[in-house]
């Protein structure tokens, strides 16, 4: 009688499909890797993964296209995570900003390093290693310098100007990219029905306000939008943020699980792997006339009685 052989489980595998800036992987810096960080996500208070880029000067956000039923096949494996992961550029400024408004409550001028402190989230005094950390301070705080020091305080007309400035250029860039929002935008395809020229201003202007509040708290985005000189709006549909109405799901990427065990060399960009001789023999081939292999697959077409 002869017994089955069991199955071998398949490992999985901790690989991503990530799209990243050229910069986020810079190979002339060779003393640090980009490293993944998990840190206070400023609009929702919780947990999300964020990148610093070699040498931790500059930091990028990670968000995620994901849709059920997906994997990747990466050389000779499943990747069961079928996740898509963008990682962008962002200001840190962003990050900084809650511990700021926190610390205005004592109403002292003090040293950034010492508001900047967090013992859930360690790494966020990592983020004053950003070069524009602290050149762009003065945009959400007042400044005061003694001797070779400096020190802040929270300052709400600064940072509702400074974010004023980010609706400004996000509508700029909107405009530029002949992208239609408001009524000009029917249904989830995004198919424009009405000329660029119809769309008013306040549609770009609530549009980028709904862009822009994903980085900071609902009490500044409410504060930001009276600054605007936007009415609050009183359907519940048009009281939707715009952000939320786009079919893509590029939410921030939760930090739930301890994704940092992967920094290090992986990063790094890999030589391609080289083609075995029956892989260069088949590319070879001409493949002219042959069917896709999904084509065994798909349904058959009932013929028509």
């Amino acid at each position: 009688m002869t017994s089955k052989k069991k199955r071998t489980p398949v490992a999985q595998s901790d690989s991503w499909v990530v799209i990243a800036a050229e910069s986020a992987v810079n190979p002339q810096k060779t003393d640090s890797d980009p490293t993944l960080v998990r840190l206070r996500n400023p609009s929702t208070d919780a947990a999300s993964l964020y990148m610093l880029g070699s040498g931790e000067d500059q930091l990028y956000e990670v968000k995620a296209f994901d849709e059920e039923f997906h994997s990747w096949f990466v050389g000779q494996t499943v990747q069961r995570d079928g996740r898509l992961l963008f990682v962008t550029p962002m200001d840190p400024l962003y990050l900084i900003l809650p511990y700021m408004i926190k610390s205005a409550k004592e109403g002292k001028f003090q040293p950034v390093d010492q508001v900047v402190m967090d013992e859930d989230f360690p790494a966020c005094s990592k983020l004053l290693r950003c070069p524009r950390s602290l050149t762009s301070m003065h945009h959400i705080a007042e400044e005061k310098e003694v001797g070779s020091q400096k020190f802040y305080r929270y300052c709400q007309d600064r940072t509702l100007g400074w974010l004023k400035k980010k609706v400004e250029r996000t509508v700029a860039a909107l405009r530029r990219r002949n992208i239609s929002v408001g009524e000009g935008v029917k249904s989830t395809t995004f198919v424009r029905v009405k000329l660029e020229s119809d769309s008013h201003e306040e549609d770009y202007l609530r549009y980028a306000h709904g862009l822009i509040s994903e980085y900071v708290s609902d009490d500044l985005s409410t504060a930001l939008l009276k600054h605007l000189g936007l009415p609050e709006l009183t359907s519940p549909k048009d009281l939707e943020p715009a952000s939320k109405k786009r079919k893509l799901s590029d939410k921030p990427v939760e930090a739930g699980e301890d994704y940092t065990r992967f920094n290090g060399a992986d990063f790094a960009r890999k030589p391609a792997k080289k083609m075995t001789s029956a892989q260069k023999t088949l590319a070879k081939v001409d493949k002219s006339g042959m069917k896709p292999m999904s084509s065994f697959f798909s349904p058959k077409v009932k013929a028509e009685k």
